[in-house]
C-alpha cells in the first residue's frame, strides 16, 4: 500500500470512502512549502481546478490515506491520470506522528484562472469535513471565484 496525501475535494471522508473504499484515513498533516492554487481553466466547464504548487511560506492541509492498490487504480482513473490531466508526485508531509513521504496529484496545466463559486464551496466543505482548522476553511471560503450564474445573452 502507498500513502496518499488528499487535498481539495478528496479531503471529504465520505467522498474518499466512495472513491477508495479499501483505504483507511491514517492521519492528517500539512504540505509545508506548498500552496493551494487553481489552474487548467480550459479543461473544466466549471472554471479552474484546484492543485498545489511549491511556494515557501505556505502550506496545504491534507488527509493521509493508506491507499490500497485497487483503490489507487480507481482513483487514478477518476482523476484522469491516464488522459494526462493529473500527474502523481511524491512529497514530504508533516503529520502528527512526524514527517512522512506520500504521493499527491498535481494538475498538468498552467496555474491561473478562477474556480467557480460552487467548486470553491465544495472544496471548503471538504476541508471542513476532513478536519482542517477553521482559519484554513475560512481562507478557502474567502478566495476569489467566478459566479455560477449564467452570463447575459449576447
Amino acid at each position: 500500500m502507498a500513502l496518499y496525501a488528499a487535498y481539495g475535494s478528496n479531503l471529504d471522508p465520505e467522498r474518499m470512502a466512495l472513491r477508495a473504499p479499501h483505504s483507511p484515513l491514517q492521519d492528517v498533516g500539512w504540505l509545508e512549502g506548498w500552496r493551494l492554487t487553481f489552474g487548467g481553466e480550459g479543461v473544466s466547464w466549471e472554471g479552474a481546478l484546484g492543485t498545489v504548487v511549491e511556494d515557501p511560506g505556505h502550506r496545504v492541509f491534507v488527509g493521509l490515506y493508506d491507499l490500497h492498490d485497487l483503490d489507487e487504480k480507481t482513483l487514478d482513473e477518476w482523476e484522469g491520470v491516464d488522459i494526462g490531466l493529473w500527474n502523481k508526485i511524491r512529497v514530504r508531509v508533516s503529520a502528527l506522528d512526524g514527517e512522512v513521504t506520500a504521493w499527491i496529484y498535481v494538475l498538468n496545466a498552467y496555474e491561473g484562472g478562477l474556480p467557480s463559486a460552487r467548486y470553491l464551496g465544495m472544496l471548503a466543505e471538504a476541508a471542513e469535513a476532513g478536519g482542517a482548522p477553521d482559519d484554513y476553511v475560512a481562507e478557502l471560503r474567502g478566495r476569489p471565484c467566478t459566479s455560477d450564474a449564467p452570463g447575459p445573452p449576447h
